[in-house]
């Protein structure tokens, strides 16, 4: 809810021309989304013009939710909104900044600035957890902090707020001085400086001193002074007055050390002025330890007490900052977002909920909103929440949380606290559902989600629907608008789950799934999964499925176009096909002597209608075969020509793969087929910085082992420890697919950002690693792929490709998915 704006006002804002003018009214909220409309009436809908959605193209929507004034780019804008006024401005993202720092300078109350490479959302999670335990704050709603994302947060500033925290991310120049201008922080903290969003900066350095200009008049600069180009930076840009240095070393304005022990850590602080106290974390990784004491100093310059933040660091937790989809009991998918509760995070947390695929009943378990305002106010907005996304069950857990109690259009239930709402658990009924877990920490309703959630294998593989979105989108940056895509969700989509990708693709506006065999596609169709299918290896046996499921076979050979040709006439069907070409590949395909047959036969049985003619390149991942694939194109280009000459239609056209999109972009034709590039994988190395990983596996330790030198581990005695030392076995093996191969060094692993290799021979369930001078604990966290473990790097080590160590990922690994 944005402080209370005229036409007028909005007028001389935005720099804008009225287009139309309508009934003017106040505006108090400000939306791009139409989908999230709730008090149309109080609405200013702005058209943003972005990359994959076009905001014009929803005004309609906008009107049916009861919007009657619009802000609007587009020159050829329909003016014609009965009874609507039409602002017209140069840029509408520009517009949306500019009723931003409006907005923000509305207030009169504390801003927090953050900035960094990482730990920034953590951070402000942690702050604002901290803060909110003594005062009113806002925060910004998940990692909402782009060009768009702070402009949104700033609009959840109200005055009643004593203070906000609103985070910023970057990654090309000259972004800094539009979100400084917007957030004006009083206060800024910079994070850290890594490698992160480099690709849009000529150095470290250039990026560095772009992130700082945040800070251009913030009173108070809070930095670690053990980053030596930080330190440097703000320095040469600031005055000393404005600086408040940390450090593990004396010489800072705080000196905070770390000493590790067995159930935590022991922060001491040293201040200025030689007064001293001890804070005591669980957390002994080095991440958190950093960002806690960044919030240990925010919290001391923001006038909080060294008790009060010691009572509060106990109550934090490694804050998971995403929501994130879980298989249930009972059919049911739990998404889980237990860290925090507020208004804006439960407006995101419904829209991903009401995005999933339909289930019987979308279930919404909430907790009391704490240090939220006027509470009135705040649980009429819950219930309008609630009628928006068309809640079927709502169970409420907390004491303010009756204020609801009147109101919800829906089925509801209150229980007092989280240990009564257990004690019913089971006597209520699941089955089929989707549930929504919204809970602020205190109420700890990762009890819940233990309750609700299926039993799970202790190695899971997560998938993370962003970097999914990321990867798809730095994909269409290289194609024309018109250019189809065609994802490959075969084998299980790259080991990632086929139902969950399939139905994120869905949503991200693809055009064709393809799977590998007809009961895959089968699956998809009884997931409610309404994309159209093609099925690479369709057989005889299917045909009755293909039709049924509306899936569209690859047709490769004269003898299966027949067969498939009488199967339809006889049981009086049409079909939609796709035509493979070899051209090269020399594994499946109609050759150019199968032409002529080729005619006949489609002449024959109009009952089958090609939908694509497509060829595979062999080597389009290596500029060593370029000659080959440029020929494979031109003879793919020549069979093409032959056959819509004898068709008397345009069947879409396709050749090019992941790699392909990258090389040969020049020949996209219709549609492109994208596979393992989706899921982060670049196979040509030339824009491996643009990509994000998807996936990522882990496990936990299950038992710490110390060993002398000469002992032996595993079976056949092949780990020899070479020193006294250590041993963690760790819960995956082979038959969850980790591949024997890593075995005895070759393979290693992630704990606490450290590697570790495997020692001795992966067994069926279970893997040793030597983790010797390392602080480990008997269930502590490690990453098999992920961040600083390559895909590739570790197909290489074993002679493979990533393709492979995706596909073996078993079954029994559950699949855990998030959007951070």
């Amino acid at each position: 809810m944005v402080n209370t704006l005229t036409p007028n006002e909005l007028l001389h804002i935005t720099r804008g021309e009225i287009l139309q003018q309508g009934p003017l009214s106040s505006i108090n909220y400000i939306s791009t989304d139409s989908r999230k409309i709730i008090h149309g009436d109080q609405t200013l809908f702005v058209a943003l013009k972005g990359f994959k959605v076009d905001g014009h193209d929803y005004i309609a929507d906008a009107y049916t939710k009861g919007v009657r004034i619009f802000v609007v780019q587009h020159e050829d804008t329909d003016t014609h909104i009965p009874n609507s006024t039409v602002i017209r401005v140069k840029s509408t993202t520009e517009a949306l900044q500019d009723l931003a720092t409006w907005n923000r300078l509305q207030y009169e109350g504390i801003v927090v600035g953050i900035t960094g490479s990482n730990g920034k959302t953590i951070l402000k999670e942690w702050l604002g957890q901290i803060l909110a335990n003594h005062f009113d704050i806002t925060k910004s709603p998940k990692s909402y902090n782009s060009q768009t994302g702070v402009p949104l947060s700033v609009f959840g500033i109200e005055r009643h707020h004593k203070a906000a925290i609103i985070e910023a991310g970057i990654s090309q120049p000259d972004e800094m001085a539009k979100l400084q201008a917007i957030i004006q922080p009083n206060i800024g903290i910079m994070t850290n400086i890594g490698t992160a969003h480099a690709e849009g900066f000529s150095d470290q350095k250039e990026k560095l001193n772009e992130k700082l200009r945040l800070f251009k008049d913030a009173q108070l600069i809070i930095y670690r002074k053990d980053h030596e180009a930080i330190h440097q930076s703000l320095q040469n840009l600031y005055p000393a007055d404005k600086l408040v240095a940390w450090s593990e070393q004396p010489g800072g304005d705080y000196t905070l050390s770390i000493k590790k022990e067995k159930e935590g850590s022991k922060i001491t602080l040293i201040k200025s002025d030689l007064g001293l106290y001890t804070f005591h974390s669980r957390f002994t990784d080095e991440a958190s330890l950093e960002n806690l004491r960044h919030t240990i100093v925010a919290s001391l310059v923001l006038g909080l007490s060294e008790p009060q933040i010691q009572q509060s660091i106990q109550e934090l937790d490694t804050v998971e900052m995403r929501l994130t989809l879980k298989s249930g009991i009972h059919q049911c998918l739990i998404i889980d977002d237990t860290y925090n509760n507020d208004l804006a995070g439960l407006d995101i947390a419904l829209e991903f909920m009401n995005s999933q695929r339909p289930k019987k009943r979308k279930i919404l378990i909430l907790s009391d909103l704490l240090q939220a305002g006027d509470k009135g106010s705040v649980y009429s907005h819950v219930n309008a929440l609630i009628r928006h996304y068309q809640l079927d069950m709502l169970i409420a857990v907390g004491t303010d949380i009756h204020r609801l109690k009147s109101a919800p259009p829906c089925e509801v239930y209150f229980y007092r606290d989280t240990a009564h709402f257990l004690e019913d658990f089971p006597g209520l009924s699941f089955q089929d559902d989707l549930i929504l877990v919204k809970g602020a920490r205190v109420f700890q309703f990762e009890r819940i989600v233990d309750a609700l959630q299926e039993r799970i294998h202790g190695t899971v593989l997560e998938i993370n629907l962003n970097a999914l979105r990321k990867n798809f989108t730095f994909y269409k940056s290289l194609l024309k608008p018109t250019t189809k895509t065609m994802i490959m969700v075969k084998a299980f989509a790259y080991g990632g789950g086929a139902t969950e990708i399939a139905h994120h693709l869905e949503q991200l506006n693809a055009n064709y799934l393809a799977v590998a065999y007809t009961d895959e596609g089968v699956s998809l169709r009884n997931e409610k999964i309404t994309l159209p299918v093609m099925v690479l290896n369709p057989v005889q046996d299917s045909f009755g499925n293909l039709i049924k499921h509306r899936l569209e076979p690859v047709v490769y050979s004269l003898s299966f176009f027949r067969q498939l040709g009488e199967y339809c006439r006889s049981n009086n069907n049409a079909i939609s096909v796709h035509l493979d070409l070899d051209t090269g590949m020399h594994r499946l395909g109609f050759g150019e002597e199968d032409l002529e047959e080729l005619r006949s036969l489609t002449h024959r049985y109009p009952e089958l209608r090609i939908a694509s003619l497509y060829t595979h390149l062999a080597g389009a991942d290596d500029a060593a075969h370029e000659t080959y694939s440029m020929r494979q194109l031109s003879l793919f280009q020549s069979m093409c020509s032959s056959i819509q000459s004898f068709l008397g239609y345009r069947p879409l056209m396709h050749a090019l793969n992941s790699a392909g999109i990258v090389r040969y972009p020049e020949f996209q034709m219709d549609m492109v087929r994208l596979g393992i590039g989706l899921y982060g994988v670049e196979v040509n190395g030339l824009h491996e910085n643009a990509l994000q990983p998807v996936s990522v596996l882990k496990t936990t330790i299950s038992q710490i082992k110390l060993l002398k030198k000469g002992e032996t581990v595993g079976y056949s005695r092949k780990g020899t420890m070479n020193h006294d030392g250590k041993i963690a076995t760790i819960a995956i093996g082979y038959a969850d697919g980790y591949d024997r191969r890593f075995s005895n060094g070759i393979g290693k692993v992630i704990i606490h950002g450290q590697k570790a290799p495997v020692i001795g021979n992966i067994c069926m369930d279970m893997t040793m690693i030597d983790v010797t001078g390392m602080d480990v604990h008997e269930g502590d966290e490690v990453i098999i792929y992920g961040a600083g473990l390559s895909l590739k790097e570790q197909a290489a080590a074993i002679g493979t490709i990533p393709y492979e160590l995706l596909t073996n990922i078993s079954s029994r690994v559950k699949r855990v998915y998030y959007l951070d």
